[in-house]
């Protein structure tokens, strides 16, 4: 995938009868309990905590108190660097979606800025969750490959073998989701490519509304 300059997402410095439709930054919150799961982490410690209290109870109540709160000042660490590594990474992060494609800029350390065509993006899934927060994840067109290290956190979770990028921790994931499915269509169809959107549903957690373009789109 090409590397595109922050200059030419500018609105004054795009290509002719290109258009910015949405411009945004992850939630650091909503990234700190998807991407990084944390409720799933402070869930374990609480676990681990309630185990120590029980496997110490013979040695007295001092010594559950301490066991469990070992457990739980660990979680709390672990807890504190995971919010760190999401705020940092929703902050350096920027999401753009134009008539034309979709750029991500990404990365803490090391800052890269990924150029997705429309004529690149096989389909869009829009996650939501019950808060509104949510997630689009692109699967792109054969012999297009992201490193899925490269993305994370920006990557759909556990497609390791054909990464996704992942517009995650999306404050307001549907209208993203929305504003991207008619950009695809409007696109495809301005190529004379087939688009085949499905119906719209209701959005709760764990369903997905999936937007399809044809793998035959060209460039």
């Amino acid at each position: 995938m090409k590397t595109v300059n922050l200059e030419k997402l500018l609105p004054e410095d795009i290509p002719p009868g290109e258009r910015i439709l949405w411009h945004g930054r992850p939630n650091w919150i909503a990234l700190f309990r998807g991407a990084y799961r944390a409720d799933f982490v402070a869930g374990y410690f609480i676990l681990l905590a309630t185990w120590n209290a029980i496997d110490a109870s013979g040695a007295g109540a001092a010594a559950c108190v301490i066991a469990a709160a070992r457990a739980l000042t660990i979680g709390v660490a672990a807890l504190s660097l995971l919010a760190l590594l999401a705020w940092a990474s929703a902050r350096t992060a920027l999401f753009v979606i134009t008539s034309r494609r979709v750029v991500m800029k990404i990365g803490v350390a090391l800052q890269v800025f990924y150029n997705l065509p429309f004529s690149q993006i096989r389909s869009a899934d829009l996650r939501v969750e019950s808060d509104g927060t949510g997630e689009v994840t692109l699967q792109l067109t054969a012999g297009k490959r992201i490193g899925y290290l490269h993305l994370w956190p920006f990557a759909r979770p556990f497609h390791f073998a054909d990464p996704e990028p992942a517009l995650r921790g999306m404050a307001q994931a549907r209208q993203v989701g929305e504003i991207l499915g008619r950009a695809l269509i409007v696109a495809a169809n301005e190529r004379g490519a087939a688009v085949n959107a499905a119906p719209e549903a209701d959005v709760s957690i764990a369903t997905e509304a999936r937007v399809v373009a044809s793998d035959a789109v060209a460039a």
